[in-house]
């Protein structure tokens, strides 16, 4: 019982020692990478993400294409205007 008792007693304070012991580490390695790693990966990121973003067309620019029965979009109209599916162009 006392064995027991002595290897509970044990993990609590190896527990809390560890956890004491985490706010003692350097915040520069997080995870293994530096503030300059973490930067230039989240940059690499947000550029991936933006290039799904549709352009935006002026009025009277080709804001769209005819590909048999479907029409892809080329760019996102300005406020106010709308791709006329006929003319395949911003009025």
């Amino acid at each position: 019982m006392e064995s027991v008792r002595a290897a509970v007693y044990l993990s609590v304070c190896l527990s809390l020692l560890t956890s004491l012991c985490q706010g003692q580490r350097s915040p520069e390695t997080l995870f293994g990478l530096t503030d300059k790693e973490l930067a230039d990966s989240s940059v690499s990121l947000s550029v991936e993400k933006k290039a799904s973003v549709i352009p935006r067309c002026d009025v009277g620019e080709r804001c769209a294409m005819k590909h048999g029965p479907r029409i892809g979009r080329l760019c996102d109209c300005l406020r106010g205007t709308a791709c006329n599916t006929f003319f395949l162009r911003c009025y």
